[in-house]
């Protein structure tokens, strides 16, 4: 595996043009692009309000973008329901063909099995603590701060025969040192060069630092799509990425 392929990028767009020209421009230079909240809706409401013409054009904008992802997409739905709803959308999911797609380990264990049984030829990845909940704000929700929380979740997804898990580059050292856990996938969010700003992400680290501390996937969004001046265009944001991720290996 080549170090941009360990690149995750977000389409944290709001329509399907713009998520084309991303494609089209970085396909060659990151390994896989996220399928968020944001533009899994923006695509349904293309095909459901416009006129019946514009609603046509959209749909097939949506399956021309998917083939151009093929086997480079991650669904990222953050499936979190009762486990026969997690089960039924596991199955739509993975007649989609995508590479990845995740359910919040929060379900708990009866959810998060359905999707491993019904996940086809897809991957399943636990969704743990955001990497925008701080830990006090861990504690309040989950009752325990990050690191413990998000090892619980780990081990419970080992146990469940899940792909891999979504976690801050904050718990990778402490999920390494778990024998059980060493054939999880890690899909890191909060990763943000020394260049980039920090944003909504409160538990970050830079991409070698996540590499050398045991993340699979890096998921980065801002610091390549909207990349500092003195950083230059998208590819090249990529490329410096590619560039400290490959240091690290």
């Amino acid at each position: 595996m080549e170090a941009k392929d360990r690149i995750v990028l977000p389409l944290d767009v709001d329509n399907i043009s713009k998520a084309t020209v991303l494609v089209r421009g970085l396909r060659e230079h990151v390994g896989f692009f996220k399928i968020g909240l944001e533009f899994i809706y923006s695509m349904l409401a293309s095909i459901i309000t416009p006129p019946l013409e514009e609603a046509y054009l959209n749909l097939g904008s949506i399956r021309d973008l998917f083939m151009l992802t093929d086997k480079h997409n991650f669904l990222d739905g953050k499936l979190a329901d009762i486990p026969n709803t997690v089960g039924g959308a596991s199955v739509a999911i993975s007649r989609m063909g995508v590479t990845m797609f995740n359910v919040h380990a929060s379900s708990g264990k009866e959810a998060i099995a359905k999707a491993v049984v019904n996940k086809g030829n897809s991957l399943v990845l636990g969704v743990t603590v955001l990497t925008s909940i701080g830990s006090e704000e861990c504690v309040s929700i989950f009752g325990d701060k990050p690191g413990p929380k998000v090892l619980q979740f780990a081990k419970m997804l080992a146990e469940l025969k899940a792909d891999g898990i979504i976690c801050s580059p904050q718990e990778l050292e402490l999920l390494g040192q778990q024998s059980e856990l060493k054939e999880l996938l890690r899909v890191t969010p909060g990763v943000r060069p020394l260049w980039a700003a920090t944003g909504d992400q409160k538990r970050v680290m830079t991409p070698g630092e996540a590499i050398k501390a045991g993340a699979s996937y890096l998921v980065i969004g801002r610091p390549i799509t909207q990349p500092p001046a003195e950083i230059g265009s998208p590819v090249e944001a990529a490329k410096k990425i590619a560039e400290e991720i490959a240091g690290a290996i």
